[in-house]
């Protein structure tokens, strides 16, 4: 082999040693990354601020507009008995009158220009009657049953002189005592009528003044 010859067979073993050389650095093709799949987003769970209480302290009562107390009406309270006493003395002594017949003893009348108790003035009256010798009283029972009839209550005061005079008919009464209290509240009159049931003629007639306990 000439030199030329050797020259070029060593070219030519250098070439395809080289590509051997290449084809094995030749890097590994790159895979794509394949896209990987989207997963469903999921919210935070929402988380409620806890706000701390502060107790709050009663401040001061403002009375300033407060309304005041209404005061509790006065209950006045009255001497009846020393007003009735001597007036149904006097009553039983009266002309006219014949002993023995029935009496019917009607409710007071309030006619003054205030409020006041007139149960108690009437039981006053009824009290000054026990044990007279002149006349016979209706009892507390007939005339609440003769009321009952009229639709009145036990209490009630007929207020005039003529529904008087019926309900003593109605309790078969010969005479009706009719009273009322007159004049102002803290000083009222106690005023009596002695009244035949049949004619309606006033056979007596007084007043007193009745004074506040």
């Amino acid at each position: 082999m000439n030199k030329l010859s050797r020259y070029a067979f060593i070219a030519a073993v250098a070439i395809f040693l080289s590509g051997c050389v290449a084809q094995r650095e030749k890097p590994a093709p790159v895979e794509e990354a394949k896209p990987t799949p989207e997963q469903p987003q999921t919210q935070p769970p929402t988380t409620v601020p806890v706000v701390p209480t502060i107790p709050v302290q009663p401040g001061p009562i403002d009375n300033s507009t407060a309304q005041p107390e209404q005061p509790a009406p006065r209950v006045r309270h009255y001497d009846w008995n020393s007003a009735a006493q001597p007036l149904v003395g006097k009553m039983l002594q009266a002309d006219g009158v014949t002993a023995g017949s029935v009496l019917m003893v009607d409710n007071v009348n309030n006619r003054t220009n205030g409020s006041l108790n007139t149960t108690e003035a009437t039981a006053a009256i009824s009290n000054a009657l026990k044990g007279n010798n002149k006349f016979t009283l209706v009892s507390s029972q007939q005339l609440a049953v003769a009321k009952q009839q009229l639709g009145l209550s036990p209490q009630d005061s007929l207020g005039s002189r003529n529904k008087a005079m019926g309900l003593a008919r109605t309790v078969g009464a010969a005479y009706v005592l009719y009273s009322n209290a007159t004049g102002n509240v803290n000083t009222p009159t106690l005023s009596m009528q002695l009244m035949m049931v049949q004619s309606g003629e006033i056979l007596w007639s007084g007043k007193g003044a009745v004074a506040q306990q």
